[in-house]
């Protein structure tokens, strides 16, 4: 990456800490296992934690409705504002600038002051087709970038393990070919990035997108024997196979300038909502404490 270049994404894509931020300044907390409370509770429950915002889930299932995100989003903007919290970020499914629910949902994310959106996964259908869906994504995602030009957003391809495109991410590198690299870019994903490329894969990876980057999500998983076979189980951050020793450096030695977004993608557990939100706190107060350990050591 030359000079010119992260000079250029680095003040084509502000964040609510800005550029010269420490990165610890710029996480936020993923709400999506925080369904059934309120944004008021949650924007409590962040400022108890010291985290810098949410990144909120605008989806079926999440903190705000999509078909209500005209109404929803700048209320729940408002109830973090109130507890002097910026927004920076939302998770959708956004997938086409065609898409009204979409289009309306990026609106109020333009005029609710958000400037990151993560999109939706653009499947493979079949993967003998591959360079079909790759092609197919190129165009939907230029459509997105205009509309996000006119709005002033930045959308991030999520490289999730699977059937997804971005899962390898050379593809969704391909597809992103051609896009505005100021209104789109990678939203990237050490853990998922581990599952599909493990050993040096992701490594190798986020060093040919790190021109590109927008965001970050944090989590960790374990590999564990079933019945069915291998899987993946998400774990506290710290007690996984993820080679935080080797990311943390290259994140640090990489300018970007938008959100980080610390999951929780395990059950802290709780049958009562009261011990549901104390077991969320403490799961959430845990792994910040050692994200931010990696961010500011």
């Amino acid at each position: 990456m030359t000079r010119r270049t992260a000079i250029g994404l680095a003040a084509g894509a502000p964040c609510a800490a800005g550029a010269s931020g420490s990165l610890a300044s710029r996480v936020c907390l993923f709400t999506d296992h925080l369904a059934g409370f309120t944004c008021v509770e949650v924007a409590k429950m962040l400022k108890d934690l010291g985290i810098n915002g949410p990144d909120l889930t605008v989806r079926r299932g999440g903190l705000v409705p999509p078909e209500r995100a005209a109404v929803e989003l700048p209320a729940a903007v408002a109830a973090f504002a109130a507890q002097s919290l910026p927004a920076p970020m939302i998770t959708t499914t956004v997938l086409s600038a065609r898409d009204p629910m979409s289009r309306g949902v990026l609106e109020a994310a333009a005029k609710s002051g958000i400037r990151y959106y993560k999109l939706g996964y653009f499947r493979y259908e079949d993967l003998a087709q591959y360079e079909r869906t790759i092609a197919s994504t190129r165009a939907a995602l230029r459509e997105l970038a205009e509309l996000n030009a006119r709005l002033d957003l930045r959308a991030g391809m999520h490289n999730h393990a699977g059937d997804s495109v971005g899962c390898s991410l050379w593809d969704s590198w391909e597809a992103l070919r051609g896009v505005d690299p100021a209104r789109a870019g990678f939203y990237f994903d050490p853990a998922q990035a581990t599952i599909e490329g493990g050993k040096t894969g992701w490594n190798l990876n986020f060093r040919r997108i790190a021109p590109r980057l927008f965001m970050v999500a944090i989590k960790d998983f374990v590999w564990e024997k079933s019945p069915q076979g291998w899987r993946t189980r998400w774990v506290p951050l710290g007690e996984g196979v993820v080679n935080w020793a080797a990311f943390f450096p290259l994140l640090k030695a990489t300018p970007f300038a938008g959100p980080i977004s610390l999951h929780i993608e395990y059950n802290p557990g709780g049958k009562t909502k009261n011990e549901r939100y104390d077991r969320a706190m403490e799961a959430a107060r845990r792994d910040w404490a050692v994200l931010k350990r990696h961010l500011e050591g």
